[in-house]
């Protein structure tokens, strides 16, 4: 597992775990790494601080065992379906956001688009949210 320092075309600094450089080029090159803040695919490696470090290799009998259960496609599908069960409300979502924040409205998940401005207003309010990445909603109706 590889770890890059990223960065989005706005500055927004955050972790890329990768399979291995070849998997960053692929997803990179298919645009398929998205800012979590913005959703901007402008995406650029920065100078990491992380140093790898070579060890001595573990007898196969002494590894612990790992098991993985799904692949890269199981996982979006599983996210997919977790955001499908959530209230679209559209360009209302700062609005519907604070009326469920200050117990004006029933608390439920809602899902909807908001400017960067409208965003950050909702920080400085303490209303907490998650940008997600157009991949994860693009076909939801």
């Amino acid at each position: 597992m590889i770890v890059y320092d990223l960065a989005c075309a706005h500055e927004h600094r955050f972790e890329g775990w990768f399979a291995s450089a070849d998997d960053y080029a692929r997803q990179h090159a298919a645009t398929l790494i998205r800012c979590p803040v913005c959703d901007d695919a402008a995406i650029e490696r920065r100078p990491s601080a992380n140093v790898q470090v070579g060890r001595a290799e573990v007898p196969a009998a002494e590894r612990p065992t790992t098991t993985v259960v799904g692949g890269e496609a199981e996982v979006l599908q599983k996210l997919r379906r977790m955001i499908a069960q959530t209230d679209d409300v559209g360009a209302a979502f700062p609005e519907e956001a604070r009326k469920i924040h200050y117990e004006e409205a029933p608390a439920r998940s809602i899902r909807g688009q908001a400017t960067r401005d409208e965003a950050e207003a909702l920080r400085d309010e303490g209303i907490d949210f998650l940008s997600l990445p157009n991949a994860l909603t693009r076909d939801l109706q």
